[in-house]
């Protein structure tokens, strides 16, 4: 009897797809109550010819999104608890036992596992100690508001009754995040368990890559805080010092230009701007010293640039983001 099904979207994910089936299929419960449903979103590449080698259900689609992919393969699952990852995953051996575990608890309707990684560029690990930071927090909370994708399981009649994930959402960006909310405002609890792991083969490993995928993690999270105002104050996943950071960041780049005019009130900001950015970086930076010594050293300029990235990001979603709301 099937119980559990893992659902997997994929578009063009040649690289990756075939480690991330190949731990799935070779998950420590027994093969017969779970079942894998890979949804081909319209690849081009070798996806599906590799999706075809494995023994898992394949779903073919035109090209609509991630969103559209993971309700589609929703709405096709036998188990009564749906989870989700991603084609550039590879879930341990215990990933499934794991997500499932808190579920036993009835009055728990979804979970969030934890990502890894095993890259060395030193942009990939700054991103892995980000996720550290993230999880510390989870871990002292009771319940969260926040199950990303890459390692999420629900159970799927809460999961069908919201209407799943919203397909206006066109790139894997902050549709989970929507879902998590609506979650929270309907009073569904939803736990972290952080010996559910997936290691993602897919971090950030360049400033380039880093900064766009900041500069749009901002933007599309502004769509998500304009939908849930209440969000933007506090949530259980964000770190209040990032918020901060970027408050700090901008106030430092305002007083820029008023150097020439008001000499002594731009010093004053200035100075004001870095010393409280600085201040606020050192829960992060002693984490990382312990976490990944380098990464600790350079943290500073992580933490810039990503306060940077972000903060673009979120000030052009606030002015072009209006049609998502």
């Amino acid at each position: 009897m099937i119980l559990y099904s893992v659902i997997v979207p994929a578009y063009n994910a040649q690289k990756t797809i075939n480690a991330c089936l190949h731990s799935l299929v070779n998950q420590s419960i027994p093969g017969d109550m779970y079942e894998v449903i890979v949804v081909d979103d319209g690849s081009t590449d070798e996806t599906p010819d590799i999706i075809g080698r494995s023994p898992v259900k394949c779903i073919r689609q035109t090209n609509r999104g991630p969103a559209a992919a993971r309700n589609r393969g929703a709405q096709e699952a036998q188990g009564e608890i749906i989870l989700f990852t991603d084609a550039d995953c590879v879930p341990q051996k215990d990933w499934l036992e794991e997500m499932v575990k808190p579920l036993k608890n009835t009055g728990v309707a979804a979970v969030k596992g934890a990502y890894r990684t095993g890259q060395r560029s030193l942009t990939a690990r700054f991103a892995q100690v980000e996720f550290e930071e993230r999880f510390e927090m989870l871990k002292r909370a009771v319940s969260i508001d926040m199950v990303d994708t890459y390692s999420a399981a629900f159970r799927k009649s809460v999961f069908l009754s919201l209407g799943g994930f919203d397909p206006s959402f066109p790139v894997a960006n902050n549709e989970d995040t929507d879902l998590s909310y609506r979650l929270s405002l309907e009073g569904h609890k939803m736990v972290f368990n952080p010996d559910a792991i997936v290691y993602h083969l897919n971090h950030p490993d360049s400033i380039k890559r880093y900064a766009r995928l900041k500069f749009w993690r901002g933007y599309w999270r502004m769509v998500v805080y304009k939908r849930y105002p209440d969000k933007m104050l506090k949530d259980s996943y964000t770190p209040q010092t990032l918020k901060l950071q970027i408050l700090f960041l901008f106030l430092l780049f305002i007083s820029l230009p008023l150097a020439p005019v008001l000499p002594r009130a731009a010093y004053s900001l200035m100075s004001a701007a870095f010393g409280l950015f600085i201040l606020t970086s050192v829960p992060f930076t002693l984490l990382a010293l312990r976490k990944d010594f380098i990464v600790g050293v350079l943290s500073l300029f992580f933490l810039s640039l990503r306060a940077l990235s972000l903060g673009m990001g979120s000030i052009w979603g606030i002015l072009h983001s209006r049609k998502f709301v």
